[in-house]
Parts: C-alpha cells; sequence; structure tokens
C-alpha cells in the first residue's frame, strides 16, 4: 500500500516538474511538433501516477491482493515505457523511439484490466 502510494506521488511530482520544464525550458528548443509528444508524455504520466495513488489505496483496503499489485507494477512500467520513450524522443527527436511507446500503452491497458478484475472480485 505505501509503496504504490510513494510511487504515484513521486510520479504526479515528476509529471508537474516536467510538465513545467517542457512548456518553459523547451518552448523555445524544440519543433511545437515535439512540445505536443512531451504534453502528451506528461498527461498520461499524470493520469497512471494518479491510478498507483487508487491501487495503493485500495491495497489499504484490501492488503496482499496480488491484482492489485501487479496491477500497480505494471502501470509503473507502463509510465516508464510510455511517457519516457516520448520525453527521449522530444529530446533526441530520434523517430524510432516511437516504437517502444506501445508497449508503455499496452502495460497501461493490462494495468487498468487487472484493476477492474480486482474490483470485481474483490470489492
Amino acid at each position: 500500500m505505501k509503496l504504490f502510494i510513494i510511487l504515484g506521488a513521486i510520479n504526479a511530482f515528476l509529471s508537474v516538474a516536467l510538465g513545467a520544464f517542457g512548456a518553459h525550458g523547451l518552448e523555445k528548443t524544440v519543433e511545437p511538433k515535439y512540445l505536443e509528444i512531451w504534453k502528451t508524455g506528461v498527461t498520461y504520466q499524470m493520469f497512471h501516477a494518479t491510478g498507483l495513488l487508487v491501487i495503493g489505496v485500495l491495497l489499504g483496503k484490501l492488503p496482499g491482493n496480488a491484482l492489485l499489485s501487479w496491477s500497480g507494477w505494471i502501470m509503473l512500467i507502463g509510465i516508464i515505457f510510455f511517457s519516457g520513450s516520448l520525453y527521449i524522443l522530444t529530446l533526441t527527436q530520434k523517430g524510432i523511439l516511437g516504437a517502444i511507446t506501445p508497449i508503455g500503452g499496452v502495460c497501461f491497458l493490462v494495468a487498468w484490466v487487472l484493476l477492474i478484475i480486482a474490483a470485481v472480485k474483490h470489492l
């Protein structure tokens, strides 16, 4: 429980910090197309940081729930692959990195499905 709340809060913090960096530090150094890619990474990181917080709270109610734990870890991996690849893509402008992003998207989908299953089974 505590770990996912901490991971969610760290990712929310990073999302705000990276959003500010994108808005103020990158606006004059990267093309608008890449700034939009950066914003997508920030947005999805914040959505899934919130998901990690929810998972942490639910684990407080349902301790030791493997479905919730797997959901949290897979969601964190999704943040790393999805948002991380978009940040690196923006900074390097190497299009091949866009091929990594869908791995993160699939992780997000799997994590949400596991959360749905956990809720149906245990709440």
